[in-house]
């Protein structure tokens, strides 16, 4: 390998000419069967799926709350207090 300069650097040449003509290889054919993908999906995958079907909102409890706080029977003692006590823990 010779160097002549920073621009000139030439490595290892290959010893057939690049416009040489090669013959192409051909691959032999056989008869084979034709190989298909498969997928299989496991069952906590499938549950997965299934919950990005559901609504964001489920409106008809949504109608039944609204329907129970325009009633008055909504805000219950026991409700109020369970929301009193959850709002104490959370505070500390």
């Amino acid at each position: 390998m010779q160097i002549y300069g920073p621009s000139q650097a030439h490595g290892p040449q290959a010893l057939n000419a690049p416009h040489a003509a090669r013959p192409a290889r051909t691959q032999p054919t056989q008869a084979t069967t034709p190989v298909g993908d498969q997928l299989d999906i496991s069952e906590a995958a499938q549950l997965a799926a299934q919950v990005n079907d559901l609504p964001d909102v489920r409106l008809d409890r949504v109608a039944e709350l609204r329907a129970e706080i325009a009633s008055g029977n909504y805000e219950t003692e026991a409700r109020l207090s369970g929301a009193v006590d959850r709002l104490l823990d959370e505070i500390g």
